[in-house]
């Protein structure tokens, strides 16, 4: 019993700062998100807007992602906050991409556009996924 409880008081302190760390960098990641996007998401939302819910929500799971993939294999903070950092930049620019693949996305998360919510989010989550994998070795 001493020996987990030594553990735990060691470890204990180590796993709040790397969460606390990785929660900051995923609220970064979603202010950055809020202001990049031509839309207002909260607002849309607050009127009913499932589309924008969609894409908002579908958002923040693959910033997510690749930053649970950086804490999973990450043993020194420093090197979460690095890798959590690239790994926001690259999610940005995903979003980036599809926009401009996507023309008119603005106007279709606006009238509630499901499919082109769900493409988004998609494209969103297939880099997220690829982006954890490079993340975590």
């Amino acid at each position: 019993m001493d020996a987990i409880l030594s553990t735990l008081g060691t470890g204990l302190p180590v796993l709040v700062v790397q969460l606390g760390l990785t929660l900051i960098l995923l609220a970064v990641g979603a202010a950055c998100y809020m202001a990049l996007t031509p839309f207002r998401e909260i607002t849309m939302i607050r009127a009913g807007n499932t589309a924008a819910g969609v894409v908002l929500g579908g958002t923040l799971v693959a910033l997510a992602m690749p930053l649970a993939a950086t804490l999973a294999t990450s043993r020194v903070t420093l090197d979460i906050l690095v890798w959590g950092l690239v790994a926001l930049v690259l999610q940005l620019l995903c979003f980036v991409a599809v926009s401009a693949l996507f023309r008119d996305l603005r106007k279709a998360i606006e009238n509630g556009n499901l499919s082109a919510a769900i493409a988004l989010v998609g494209a969103q989550l297939a880099v997220a996924m690829l982006n954890a994998g490079a993340m975590g070795g």
